[in-house]
């Protein structure tokens, strides 16, 4: 039996000893801190649910705990931050056809059968694919889709989530038809007819025949991705964008104790939303923090939806608008501003970033520790790098770079890519950098995150690859940070969470390596030996 399976279940301490009566000791373990110096120690000391001492063996001696592990020199962190993604999207995925990794249009409407023959959905909804994948990586149309599917609706959703490919049956109840139009977004035509793709904003004229999901849905949801945050060493989520219903749903299930996952809640750009909670003001407990509002400056790369300042490399004549105008977005952020709450705004194009960069820099021109966000960052042209400072936190997600690889130079060109996925520029100019997976867009497993960051290649690719712009690649000292310590920064959560400190939660998590100095192409194989929360285990790998 390996040695990270062996402590599994905490040892209960059958002497008496002297010395201060505690909750738990871990010790004989290699612990990194990610404190200020970046310490590291060989124990700790847990009781109510913190950290109550940090050091080495002498510990043994000086507390009386009620449980001890002997971690036998593995490598512990403090539990994994997710600086941006979509809990509840994780859950109700399981309600949802899985299109990721489809081969092209038959695949997809294979799949679709296949999940209607268990399901028998009267409106069919998939996510997760993704024509950059297909041999054809141009935007498919619903003629297939039409011929398989005549009577039921069929909305099926990019994996960016930026984009609906939807069947006539929908396209019809949505009251859609090639007079149509829409701002802050594209109803896709060929020669003059409807494809059923829908980009950015256009989604919305298919949502409202898109039923609700029921609370009892949403709960399961919300259980079932807690868990796979715990399975993957995850204790804090960055929830990046949710209703005022959803928000509350989560504070009445932590409440109860029905879920105890912490969560960072960016409340969606709905002015109702917005309203209600500013005039309420922060709501803050030891699980959930709503302080921040998710605001959507253009849409993604890889559906064209991102706001470049010149014609798409592989679309010549398109670059996309804004979603939200700068006069909007200077609206927001000064009603934000005047109420201390956090904006975070989704920006991938250059000409996305420069806007929000010029209204965030306007705005926050007086204003000593906002610590806004800009949501993934994506693209920067060169000359806006130096308007990100220590007041701008970029929010970024490494695997977004080696998942695009493939194709972000036939979207951006070589000159524009050497400004897109520029983690380490960003760094410089910031200071601080906040990692997240943006699941279940991509996958959870923040080894995954922690690999993109450093090797800067695809976690599903050959050992023998090349780096993707290298030189923006993280060190794994930062990398970790973003993964720790600077992500509760930038959830105003630092004196709280992120390290392994006196007076902080006890969140950690034990892994079967250390990835810190095992070969970087092991690193994926790393696997989660358990997860604490609060010093006690929620997740254990056992055999």
């Amino acid at each position: 039996m390996k040695k990270n399976l062996l402590f599994l279940i905490l040892i209960l301490l059958t002497t008496i000893s002297c010395g201060e009566r505690v909750d738990l000791l871990v010790h004989n373990a290699k612990i990194y801190t990610v404190n200020e110096n970046f310490d590291q120690a060989t124990a700790f000391v847990v009781n109510d649910g913190k950290f109550i001492a940090v050091g080495g063996e002498e510990l043994v001696k000086k507390y009386n705990p009620a449980n001890t592990v002997d971690a036998q020199g593995l490598a512990i962190f403090p539990g994994f931050i997710d600086a941006h993604c979509h809990l509840l999207g994780l859950g109700l995925s399981q309600f949802k056809v899985d299109l990721r990794n489809t081969d092209g249009v038959e695949g997809v409407i294979q799949k679709i059968n296949e999940h209607q023959q268990t399901y028998h959905q009267k409106i069919i909804q998939g996510d997760g694919w993704d024509q950059n994948q297909w041999e054809d990586k141009s935007f498919p149309d619903n003629k297939k889709l039409n011929a398989a599917f005549p009577d039921t609706p069929v909305v099926l959703e990019r994996i960016d989530g930026h984009a609906y490919w939807v069947n006539q049956k929908a396209i019809e109840m949505a009251g859609i038809d090639s007079n149509t139009e829409v701002k802050g977004g594209q109803i896709v035509k060929h020669k003059g007819k409807l494809t059923g793709v829908l980009v950015d904003n256009a989604k919305k004229l298919v949502d409202k025949i898109i039923p609700e999901y029921s609370k009892e849905d949403k709960i399961k949801a919300f259980v079932k991705a807690q868990n796979l945050c715990f399975e993957n060493g995850l204790t804090t989520v960055n929830e990046a964008g949710l209703s005022k219903k959803d928000i509350y749903l989560i504070d009445s299930l932590q409440k109860k104790g029905a879920i105890s996952l912490r969560v960072y809640a960016m409340i969606a750009n709905n002015p109702a939303d917005i309203d209600h909670f500013t005039r309420k003001g922060i709501l803050k407990t030891d699980l959930l923090n709503v302080r921040s509002v998710k605001v959507f400056a253009d849409g993604a790369l890889g559906s064209r939806g991102a706001a470049l300042k010149k014609n798409y490399n592989d679309h010549k004549g398109h670059y996309s608008d804004l979603l939200i105008s700068k006069d909007s977005l200077k609206r927001i952020a000064e009603i934000l501003l005047s109420k201390s709450f956090q904006m975070n705004t989704h920006a991938i194009g250059d000409a996305a970033n420069q806007a929000v960069l010029e209204v965030y820099n306007h705005v926050l021109d007086q204003t000593k520790d906002p610590r806004w966000r800009i949501e993934h960052a994506q693209v920067i042209a060169p000359e806006d790098f130096k308007h990100f400072n220590e007041k701008i936190i970029p929010s970024v997600q490494p695997t977004h770079a080696t998942s695009d690889m493939k194709w972000a130079v036939d979207r951006l060109g070589t000159e524009r890519l050497n400004g897109a996925y520029a983690y380490k520029d960003l760094l410089d100019w910031s200071g601080v950098l906040a990692l997240g997976t943006d699941f279940p867009v991509e996958d959870i497993n923040p080894f995954k995150t922690f690999y993109a960051a450093v090797a800067r290649k695809s976690p599903e690719g050959l050992k023998s690859q090349k780096a993707f712009l290298p030189k923006n690649a993280l060190s794994r000292y930062e990398a970790l940070m973003g993964m720790t310590r600077w992500a509760a920064y930038a959830n105003f959560e630092e004196n709280e969470k992120g390290s392994i400190e006196i007076g902080k939660f006890a969140d950690f998590i034990i892994l079967d390596q250390d990835i810190m100095k095992t070969d970087i192409e092991k690193i994926l194989k790393t696997r989660i030996v358990a997860t604490i929360l609060n010093g006690k285990i929620i997740f254990s790998n056992r055999l």
